[in-house]
């Protein structure tokens, strides 16, 4: 762990799932002690929409009163509940800009994202959820509006295609170091041969499922995750997105992201493309 606690930075767009996303957040943060940031950045176009420079004054500066009170009120609610403390800034400007500009600033440790409806969450329409992933090398935490991870509870986590690699970061070894055992390990592999070979090889500390590649492989893993009442999904985006013979292609990491209803923690520095 590290010595002064993990930068974890919340972003959200204020609507549904702006409560689950921040209970995630606050349940990661007090298991590896990491210190909370909310952002939340307001199209300025949304506000503005009107010529006359006073009656814009007027219209910023109660949707300003009224942003803040609303977040205020939140996060007063889960720091009371929860004995953690939560600093939060929000802002009108341009929706990407001033996010890329805010990571690059507080240069976070886990950046937290939420979705809703089966869908990434999707900030102002034109899915902040990609530019992210790509801004920013460190974990993402995409957390599930329907599963919440549960601050106080211990996490029962799945591993899904390098268990090896995601033992060697330090925020999912921390994780990992304070949740249920044995863990759960599924991988997803091309052909029956790969699969009982790797069966073979499997850890005594650890369940492993393996999945040969199809067209459903992706509501198999959704139903085991179900089964098994995993609440976090630990996936190793480079992994995940590289084209090969092993793993499958962008495409089916959209489908996963889309169908499973946990929160989904994204390791690794690889670029993630999901549009």
């Amino acid at each position: 762990m590290k010595k002064n606690g993990y930068k974890i930075l919340v972003l959200s767009d204020l609507k549904d799932s702006f409560s689950t996303t921040l209970k995630s957040a606050v349940s990661l943060g007090k298991m590896i002690h990491g210190d909370i940031d909310f952002y939340y950045v307001k199209n300025a176009s949304d506000v503005v929409k009107r010529d006359n420079q006073l009656s814009a004054m007027r219209t910023i500066n109660h949707e300003y009163t009224t942003i803040d009170k609303k977040i205020k009120s939140i996060i007063k609610s889960y720091s009371k509940n929860y004995d953690v403390n939560i600093n939060y800034k929000f802002s009108f400007g341009s929706v990407k800009n001033d996010i890329g500009s805010h990571i690059e600033e507080q240069k976070p440790d886990i950046i937290v994202l939420g979705k809703r409806k089966s869908k990434i969450a999707n900030l102002t329409g034109d899915n902040i959820t990609d530019f992210v992933l790509n801004k920013h090398d460190g974990i993402i935490l995409i957390a599930s509006n329907k599963n919440a991870l549960e601050p106080n509870e211990e996490l029962s986590i799945g591993l899904l295609n390098n268990k090896e690699n995601t033992f060697n970061i330090p925020v999912a070894k921390d994780l990992i170091n304070q949740t249920q055992k044995p863990l759960t390990s599924f991988k997803i592999v091309k052909n029956s041969n790969e699969l009982k070979e790797m069966t073979n090889t499997m850890d005594e500390k650890m369940v492993e499922y393996v999945f040969e590649h199809s067209d459903n492989t992706i509501d198999n893993l959704s139903n085991y995750l179900s089964k098994k009442n995993i609440n976090l999904l630990c996936i190793d985006r480079e992994k995940t997105t590289v084209k090969s013979e092993k793993y499958p292609a962008n495409s089916e990491l959209k489908k996963l992201l889309g169908k499973v209803n946990i929160s989904l923690l994204l390791t690794g520095k690889k670029q993630l493309l999901i549009s």
